[in-house]
């Protein structure tokens, strides 16, 4: 876990967890359907920020399951708090 010193933004964990369960929420109830493309970043970005690179694969999966993969991939190495950032980020417009 990253200490005080070291966070961003003027944001301490606590708050940054808080604003990202709000935005997780408020896109969990969204009614209106929201293009694919901006559906896989949310994926990534919320896979990235709660289980980080160990990423996990069924080759067996269907295409649906191999975009959502490939998304997620393509964030290796960042870290958890900048994806609960960028979520929270893209959440704000909607």
């Amino acid at each position: 876990m990253e200490s005080k010193s070291l966070q961003k933004n003027n944001f301490d964990s606590s708050e940054l967890d808080k604003e990202f369960f709000k935005a997780f929420e408020k896109i969990s109830k969204l009614k209106e359907a929201v293009a694919p493309d901006i559906m896989l970043k949310f994926y990534a970005y919320y896979k990235q920020a709660n289980f980080g690179n160990n990423f996990s694969y069924n080759s067996r999966s269907d295409v649906r399951n191999a975009f959502k993969f490939n998304a997620w991939m393509q964030l290796r190495g960042m870290s958890a708090t900048q994806a609960k950032k960028e979520y929270i980020k893209l959440a704000k417009d909607f």
